[in-house]
C-alpha cells in the first residue's frame, strides 16, 4: 500500500516541477498566427500583379453596372487583399467605399472612405474622398435617423457629428473643404447650445481661414452669439465681445451682406449698455451719491440711445440743481465720458443767470465752416496801423510819424560861436582849360 502512494507523490512532484519550468518560446508555433506583412513586389512580378488586378477591377465594375453589389464587392476585396500596392487596388478600395455607401450607416461610410485616405494619400481619388465623407457629415448634421441597436431611428449625436468635421480637416487642413467643416463645426455647437465651444470653433475660421466667405459670416456670428447672450444676462463681457465682433465685422465688410444686421445688433448693444448705465446711476441716486450717479448717467448719454439719452439728461438737470458741485466733480478725470450738454444744467435757478446767449455771441461761439462755392469773397482791405505817439504830439503832415523835438542834442565837433565869421577854405589853383588842377610835387627830403 505504501509503494503504490509514494509512486503517485513522486510523480505529483515531478509533474509540479516540470509546469514551474520556464518554457522556452518556439518562434515556429508563435509566428503561426501571425499575419505576415506583404512586401512589394519586384519589377517583373509587379508587372504581373498589375495586369491580374486590373482584370479584376474591370470584372468588379461589369458586375457593379449590372446592379451585383455584392459580387462587385467580392473582386474590390479580392484586389485589396492581394495586390495591395497595385494601381487597381486604389480604384477598388475607393469603388468598395462607395458600395459601402449606399448600403450602410453613416458612420460606417465615413469610416470606409477614411481607410481609403489612410492607405492611398496619393491616389487621384483623394480630393474624391474627402468630398465624399464632408457630404456624410453634412447629411448627419441634417439630423438624418438611422436604425440603431433597439430598432428605433435615430440621429447622429452631435459631438460625433463634429468629430466627422474634425476628421475631415485633419486629411486636408488646406483642402477647399477644410474651411466649411470648420465652420460646419461652429453651426454644430451652437444648434447644440454650446456657446462657448461656437464661438471658440467660429473664431478658428476666422483665424486659420481670413480670407474666405466663411470666415466674414463667422464673425459675425460670433457677435450675433455673444449680442443674444448679453441680452439674457447682466454679463458686461458678452456686451464687449459683441461690440468688438460687429464692429470688426463692419470694419473689414462695409458692404458685406450682413452689413445692415451688423449696424442693426450694435444698435442693440448700444441700448442694452445704456440701459445699464442708467439704472446703475439711479441705483446711486437713490443712494445719494450723486456724483457716481452722474458719471453713468454721462455713460448712458455716450452710447446715444434715444429714449435713455432724454431720461438721463433729465436726471442730470435734476442732480445739477440738487447738488451742481458733485455733477461738475464727475466730469474731472475722464473728459471722454462727459456728454452733460447745456440744456441739462438748470442755469435759471443760478445767480448769475442773466438770460439766453444773444444771436449774434451764439454764432461767434461757433467753430468756423469751410467756405464752398463762390461767394464773391473779397480780400480784406489793407489799412495803415495806428501806430504809437508821444502825450501831447501831433503827426506832422504827410506823415504818420510825430515831428522832432525843439530841443536838439548837442553837435558832436566844436563849432564856431554865433555871430563870428569863418575863414573861406583856398581854392586849389586851376590847371588848363577842361583838366583837372595837379597837386605840387612834394618837396625831397
Amino acid at each position: 500500500m505504501k509503494t503504490p502512494s509514494f509512486s503517485r507523490l513522486a510523480l505529483g512532484t515531478a509533474l509540479m516541477s516540470a509546469l514551474c519550468v520556464p518554457a522556452t518560446p518556439s518562434h515556429a508555433f508563435l509566428g503561426f498566427f501571425e499575419k505576415k506583412e506583404k512586401e512589394v513586389p519586384a519589377g517583373s512580378e509587379r508587372e504581373a500583379q498589375e495586369r491580374q488586378a486590373a482584370a479584376l477591377l474591370e470584372e468588379g465594375r461589369q458586375a457593379q453596372l449590372e446592379g451585383r453589389s455584392g459580387r462587385a464587392q467580392g473582386y474590390y476585396q479580392q484586389i485589396i487583399r492581394q495586390y495591395p500596392f497595385t494601381a487597381a487596388a486604389a480604384e477598388a478600395s475607393y469603388a468598395n467605399a462607395v458600395i459601402i455607401r449606399e448600403n450602410s450607416p453613416l458612420q460606417e461610410s465615413f469610416d470606409a472612405f477614411q481607410n481609403f485616405l489612410t492607405q492611398y494619400r496619393t491616389s487621384p481619388r483623394f480630393d474624391d474622398a474627402i468630398q465624399q465623407q464632408y457630404e456624410i457629415a453634412e447629411i448627419a448634421k441634417g439630423g438624418k435617423k438611422e436604425r440603431s441597436l433597439i430598432l428605433i431611428p435615430v440621429k447622429m449625436g452631435g459631438d460625433d457629428v463634429v468629430e466627422m468635421y474634425k476628421q475631415i480637416i485633419e486629411n486636408a487642413p488646406f483642402g477647399k473643404l477644410a474651411p466649411l467643416a470648420q465652420f460646419s463645426i461652429g453651426e454644430v455647437y451652437q444648434d447644440m447650445g454650446e456657446k462657448a465651444k461656437s464661438v471658440a470653433a467660429y473664431q478658428t475660421v476666422v483665424d486659420n481661414y481670413p480670407n474666405t466667405k466663411q470666415a466674414d459670416e463667422a464673425q459675425f456670428r460670433i457677435g450675433s452669439i455673444s449680442s443674444v447672450a448679453a441680452s439674457r444676462s447682466e454679463d458686461k463681457s458678452n456686451l464687449m465681445a459683441a461690440r468688438d465682433a460687429l464692429t470688426t465685422y463692419m470694419t473689414v465688410n462695409p458692404k458685406g451682406e450682413r452689413a445692415t444686421e451688423a449696424e442693426m445688433g450694435l444698435r442693440q448693444i448700444n441700448a442694452v449698455e445704456a440701459g445699464q448705465s442708467l439704472q446703475v446711476g439711479k441705483f446711486y441716486m437713490r443712494m445719494e451719491k450723486p456724483k457716481a450717479a452722474a458719471i453713468y448717467f454721462n455713460e448712458a448719454l455716450k452710447y446715444g440711445s434715444p429714449e435713455v439719452s432724454s431720461e438721463a439728461r433729465t436726471l442730470l438737470a435734476e442732480l445739477a440743481a440738487i447738488d451742481p458741485e458733485a455733477v461738475s466733480a464727475a466730469k474731472k478725470g475722464q473728459p471722454d465720458q462727459d456728454y452733460t450738454v447745456s440744456s441739462a444744467k438748470n442755469l435759471k435757478n443760478s445767480d448769475d443767470y442773466i438770460g439766453p446767449m444773444a444771436p449774434e455771441l451764439a454764432r461767434l461761439g461757433q467753430k468756423p465752416s469751410m467756405r464752398a462755392g463762390n461767394d464773391n469773397f473779397l480780400p480784406i482791405p489793407l489799412t495803415e496801423p495806428t501806430l504809437p505817439t508821444k502825450p501831447g504830439a501831433a503827426p506832422g503832415d504827410g506823415t504818420l510819424l510825430p515831428p522832432l523835438p525843439t530841443t536838439e542834442k548837442p553837435a558832436l565837433l566844436p563849432t564856431a560861436p554865433a555871430g563870428s565869421t569863418v575863414p573861406p577854405v583856398p581854392a586849389p589853383p586851376a590847371g588848363p582849360a577842361g583838366e583837372l588842377p595837379v597837386p605840387p610835387k612834394p618837396p625831397a627830403p
